[in-house]
């Protein structure tokens, strides 16, 4: 395997590890590293692209998107709940107000695309 090979497959295992990661945290997008992981693999390992497309815990979010440009409607609601829930949690922590405000203003713009993507087929 050469060396650049090695490289878009180590792309690819961050961005999985990141998209994987994003499941659970509200911060972490899922969609987006899956899909810069599918692209890495394609340029490293054919074959990794094949397992992660047909994956049955990440590929259906990668076919939602590819054919669909939609974001399960599953995600959307765990999505919108963590970033709800660490709002909370910072107002209830005490903090600063300028953080509570910034923290508004990134949420409220990541739940803005999140709602206004379609819902994927099979979830309607």
């Amino acid at each position: 395997m050469r060396l650049t090979q090695i490289a878009w497959c180590a792309l690819a295992y961050l961005c999985i590890g990141l998209g994987i990661a994003g499941i659970v945290l509200p911060l972490v997008p899922t969609t987006p590293f899956l899909l810069l992981a599918l692209w890495a693999a394609t340029k490293g390992s054919p074959r990794m692209a094949h397992w992660l497309y047909h994956h049955p815990r990440m590929g259906p979010y990668l076919h939602a998107w590819h054919e669909q440009r939609a974001i399960p409607k599953r995600a959307k609601i765990i999505a919108l709940g963590l970033l709800t829930s660490t709002w909370l949690i910072l107002l209830a922590s005490g903090a600063h107000h300028f953080l509570l405000v910034g923290m508004a203003t990134f949420f409220i713009g990541a739940a803005s695309f999140i709602v206004t993507r379609p819902n994927a087929y099979a979830d309607q």
